[in-house]
């Protein structure tokens, strides 16, 4: 690529996306700007989209001209790319020209089955879900991409024409519902997507990944629901919403008849407010008739798989990370835009890994568990740019603020957590953000958090002195061997004998050191 920096555009039947990312020298890229207009590029039309109106495209003109100055400042190479709404119109070649004269961005316009190529693409970058087989549900304005996948390769996929916008503009075009709107909206629903549900029925599907705008607006309002507030929420990317939360959600919205009382739904932005309806619908009707118990919300999608796709064909992106890959690329990625020692925490997750798979017998906990321990190892450190003292604070909100693709919201929790309290205060309830945890939680945060102490103390220089710890136990006490490069680790010892009280408390065993 001539630039560093790559700028995708979604134009999409209801809203233009635009995100901006730095390649990065590893070839994984960072978001480094974004930007959402809301256009209706298929306003006017009575569900079959044949013509974009003149109003529509001065608008969709008006917002380009302001992404590509948005583009521009960061040096960005644009790549475009339409959707339902453009594909189908007849002026469809007029709208691009005239968008090529006045803003001088050239727009691609690609198939159903392109775009659900490129959603997967999007998909597979920030929820782990590589090894699975994986039905992804992506409604847009226009259109509805149903893909099952599995290790990159898509299985089978189709593009229906039953998007937020097109069903509104179809059964409520003047945004009033009624019962027998939505039921005409429903049975229209399942015959278009009659023979795409056969076919899906004949995969072993193990994991359900809604995205785009529709669907990540009813998770939010499942989020505020739940949690009785309409803001703060930021990590919507791997939440996972039930079949009765979203069922309960969809009666909801479906009760308030008029544009008017939607608008006045906590957690709804307002200007879905008309084609929330047709949304809600769509997804209950296709949760229905496969019997869906829980959809994982990706806030990657279209937009996201283009850049994918323009890395790949540069060379930058040779292959699909597994999930401990998409974890730990976010990790690292959180990690090295902090000034911090790097490397003692890469020492220190060492060590704690050590730890960890030599007490299985006394922890009790699964492989997964071993990457919250890794995670919180890197990132224990992260808050000291902000204040040494009060640094696992910091730290603690850093993590919880931060996009760590591959992890859920809970997930992310723990992992702030167990880095909170590797210094200072033991876990407690009376702790805000340690008591918001269910009690399982709490009691994974109490023991990684117990090893990470251990390991952390065990590199209290900062020179790697404890290379290697072999561990013995029997009913009363533990025993960690330490193997060491030459020196012997004096403070280390005696930085461990200061934090071993938590590990005894958790786990009943006095504590006792050997070094080799």
């Amino acid at each position: 690529m001539t630039n560093e920096n790559l700028a995708a555009i979604d134009i999409g039947t209801n809203s233009f996306h635009l995100i901006i990312v730095k390649i990065l020298e590893d070839g994984n890229f960072e978001i480094i700007d974004r930007e959402k207009e809301v256009i209706r590029l298929g306003e006017g039309n009575t569900g079959d989209i044949k013509e974009i109106k003149e109003s529509a495209i001065q608008r969709a003109i008006e917002t380009l001209k302001k992404f590509k100055e948005i583009s521009d400042s960061h040096n960005a190479e644009i790549k475009a790319v339409a959707t339902s709404a453009v594909r189908e119109a007849l002026n469809k070649d007029e709208f691009r020209r005239e968008i090529k004269e006045k803003t001088n961005i050239d727009i691609e316009v690609i198939s159903g089955t392109e775009e659900a190529r490129l959603i997967y693409l999007g998909i597979l970058k920030s929820v782990p879900i590589f090894n699975k087989y994986s039905l992804c549900i992506d409604i847009g304005g226009g259109s509805t991409e149903l893909i099952v996948g599995k290790e990159g390769i898509i299985q089978f996929s189709n593009s229906h024409k039953i998007g937020a916008v097109r069903l509104t503009q179809k059964f409520f075009p003047d945004y009033e519902l009624s019962k027998e709107r939505i039921n005409d909206c429903k049975e229209w629903v399942k015959g278009e997507i009659f023979s795409s549900i056969k076919q899906i029925k004949n995969y072993p599907i193990e994991v359900v990944v809604g995205s785009s705008g529709t669907i990540n607006s009813l998770g939010f309002l499942v989020y505020s629901k739940n949690s009785n507030t309409d803001q703060g929420y930021t990590i919507l990317n791997n939440f996972e919403i039930s079949s009765a939360d979203l069922k309960s959600i969809s009666k909801d919205i479906l009760k308030k008849k008029s544009y008017e009382d939607r608008k006045k739904i906590k957690g709804l932005d307002s200007k879905r407010a008309d084609i929330i309806p047709a949304g809600a619908i769509i997804l209950q009707t296709i949760v229905d008739e496969l019997n869906i118990e829980k959809i994982t919300l990706s806030d990657y999608a279209l937009r996201e798989g283009i850049v994918i796709d323009e890395l790949q064909k540069k060379g930058f992106l040779n292959k699909f990370p597994d999930l401990r890959d998409i974890r730990m690329n976010s990790i690292m990625q959180l990690a090295k835009s902090s000034k911090y020692d790097l490397d003692h925490c890469l020492h220190v997750s060492n060590l704690a890994e050590q730890i960890f798979e030599q007490t299985y017998h006394i922890h009790k906990l699964d492989e997964e568990n071993k990457e919250y321990l890794n995670a919180a190892s890197i990132l224990h450190d992260i808050g000291y740019h902000i204040s040494h003292s009060q640094h696992h604070k910091h730290g603690q909100y850093i993590i919880q603020n931060s996009e760590l693709l591959g992890f859920n919201e809970n997930e992310i929790k723990i992992i702030g957590n167990i880095s909170r309290y590797h210094r200072k205060s033991h876990p407690k309830l009376r702790h805000k953000e340690f008591s918001s945890l269910n009690s399982q939680s709490r009691e994974k945060v109490e023991k990684l958090s117990a090893i990470l102490r251990i390991a952390d103390s065990l590199d209290r220089t900062h020179q790697k002195l404890v290379e290697k710890i072999s561990i013995d136990n029997n009913d009363k006490e533990i025993i960690f061997n330490l193997y060491c490069n030459g020196k012997y680790p004096e403070v280390e010892i005696w930085n461990l004998e200061r934090r071993q009280k938590l590990f005894e408390e958790i786990f009943d065993l006095k504590v006792r050191i050997k070094c080799s």
